[in-house]
């Protein structure tokens, strides 16, 4: 951004001096490959001001760069579009600036945020969408703290409800007093699985009650497996100690499943909520809002707050019976949150797109409570993760399951490293940790590159390529530069040298990399460093293919230093996608 701040700046200077004219944005992008120049200026937005046609304010804004401002080579105008050429001189200055350690002021108010990500449901393994929020909120988060901020993350645990009682009741009817280890399988796969025979047993009573002449929704209300559930529910809130015991013993089945998977994703927590702790202080608040007069009692003692005035609908708040409802625990939880965290600047949410609705609802509930810091809350909502046969449904065991994924990975990762034959000195170790850091770079890139408003159609019996725009790809690029750096004995000095087209292009290219993170802070998207990153690697190969970078003069030097430095930045951004760079591959 740095060349293209400076173009701003002294364009404006020459506009208000010479035409008493402020331009509040001037805007300038890249030169078109096609035509000559690094940086074009679109003067359209100029010309209604200047009341001149596009080449005379062209050339006269051409003319004095080039004449006044060390920095401007050469330029031309082509319909509209002010094309410029920078020195060699000035970019190699700036690829010397580069920090090498990539620090970069950002110029923002350093605050303190909480991320909420992952949040699973203790009735079901982690799957395939709950990678796209684990690998979003993580990503967020190491952003968030390269600009400056200091950041809490965070998870709510699911572990109470219906959906819980009906992975205890199967487990209750059919589990034969089984567990994880006698079953050989990971303690969230395990309840999965009861989760999943709950349903089919559900559907299979449904179906004989209509057969007998009940109607679908009276068979659904009747089915005895649901009625088990239901009371399995009351005697929990009832804190009946059998049952408690029972949901203690399976939620810690589950909570050591999840942790073997975030371990896997290289994936960690500063803190954990439960639904069962926060739900209690949500029912407090709403009853407390309802003395004050901000929800209102129906005849049949349900709760509501009414938010039609600001474009919403009514909202169901405590059930008639007094049972809480989603939106209580998250009351709850933003709540203890906030007093655990005092000093808190904002709070980020991560959920798919499905909940926007409910957290518009949630944070308008929050303000009307009048929290001070109700309006620092944000939704990173993204797009769904869906199969080729549809959207994923839990209750069917329709998932892909995010540790045989994870799995799948790596055995594929195995057998492309060993088939390119280039670690055979490596020790069974160092073979092993290259494997696991392709594996997840093939993931976590393939999920991460996708704007996360966009849904991702995934298909699994077709895996991941590891060719073209993917995270090997990018690993091997990062390789191959250490590897040079490793070979070359020259002394990395020079003076004055004559850079080529791509080599201009890939100085231009690390000059971006701030504003890049920058716009992905702004934006809550990693997607955009996925994406810089992608075409930094093709940038670079490209010169690769074409320059020899190995020799004793000084252009070679020259390389190897720019080559190290797009080193770093290849790093930086893959590390802010919480991917690991081999040096050797």
């Amino acid at each position: 951004m740095i060349v293209e701040n400076l173009l701003k700046k002294k364009i404006g200077e020459y506009l208000l001096n010479k035409y008493s004219i402020t331009i509040n944005k001037i805007e300038i992008i890249k030169t078109r490959k096609e035509f000559i120049g690094d940086y074009t200026v679109v003067l359209f937005p100029i010309l209604p001001l200047v009341k001149l046609n596009p080449n005379r304010i062209g050339q006269e804004i051409g003319k004095y760069l080039k004449e006044n401002q060390n920095f401007v080579e050469d330029f031309n105008i082509i319909q509209g579009f002010l094309n410029l050429s920078i020195t060699d001189f000035f970019l190699i200055n700036l690829l010397k600036d580069f920090d090498e350690n990539l620090k970069f002021n950002y110029d923002l108010k350093k605050e303190f945020f909480l991320i909420e990500f992952s949040s699973p449901n203790t009735n079901k393994p982690l799957h395939l969408g709950h990678i796209r929020n684990i690998l979003l909120g993580d990503s967020i988060s190491k952003i968030f703290k390269e600009v400056g901020n200091r950041v809490h993350k965070t998870q709510i645990i699911n572990d109470r409800g219906i959906h819980i009682c009906k992975s205890m009741v199967a487990w209750l009817q059919f589990g034969k007093n089984t567990n994880p280890k006698s079953r050989g399988l990971k303690g969230d796969l395990f309840v999965g699985d009861y989760y999943v025979k709950y349903n089919e047993e559900f559907e299979k009573q449904v179906k004989e009650l209509i057969s007998n002449g009940m109607s679908f929704d009276e068979a659904k209300k009747n089915a005895g497996i649901f009625k088990d559930a239901q009371d399995l529910l009351i005697k929990w809130e009832n804190g009946d100690k059998e049952v408690i015991n029972l949901w203690k013993k399976m939620n810690a089945w589950v909570y050591n499943g999840f942790s073997m998977t975030y371990k896997s994703l290289k994936v960690s927590f500063d803190s954990e909520y439960f639904e069962s702790n926060t739900y209690l202080k949500g029912k407090k608040i709403v009853i407390d809002g309802l003395k004050k007069k901000l929800f209102y009692k129906k005849d049949d003692n349900s709760v509501w707050v009414d938010l039609e005035a600001f474009g919403l609908d009514k909202k169901i708040l405590l059930r008639s019976d007094g049972t809480s409802v989603y939106i209580t625990q998250d009351i709850g939880t933003a709540f203890l949150r906030s007093k655990d965290h005092p000093n808190m600047d904002g709070m980020i949410y991560t959920t798919g797109n499905e909940q926007d609705y409910h957290f518009k609802v949630l944070f308008k509930i929050l303000n009307l409570l009048d929290y001070p810091w109700a309006n620092k809350l944000k939704h990173l909502s993204y797009g769904m993760v869906d199969l080729p046969t549809g959207k994923m449904k839990s209750r069917e065991g329709l998932v892909v399951d995010a540790d045989e994924l994870i799995k799948s990975m790596n055995t594929k990762s195995k057998s492309i490293s060993e088939s390119l034959g280039k670690i055979n000195d490596f020790t069974d170790s160092e073979k092993s940790e290259l494997y696991e850091q392709v594996a997840l770079a093939a993931l976590k890139y393939h999920i991460l590159k996708v704007d996360p408003k966009k849904s991702i159609l995934f298909n699994p019996k077709e895996s991941i390529d590891f060719n073209g725009n993917t995270g090997p790809f990018i690993q091997y690029t990062y390789a191959r530069i250490k590897s040079l750096i490793r070979r070359n004995k020259n002394k990395l000095d020079f003076n004055d040298i004559k850079l080529s087209k791509k080599e201009k292009v890939l100085i231009i290219q690390l000059n971006d990399f701030p504003s890049v993170i920058l716009n992905a802070y702004n934006n809550l998207n990693p997607a955009l460093i996925a994406n810089y990153c992608y075409e930094l690697v093709k940038l670079y190969n490209s010169f690769y293919q074409s320059s020899t970078v190995l020799g004793n003069d000084q252009i070679n030097s020259f390389r190897i230093i720019l080559s190290k430095k797009v080193g770093n930045c290849i790093k930086k951004s893959m590390f802010l996608l919480g991917i690991e760079v081999p040096e050797r591959m």
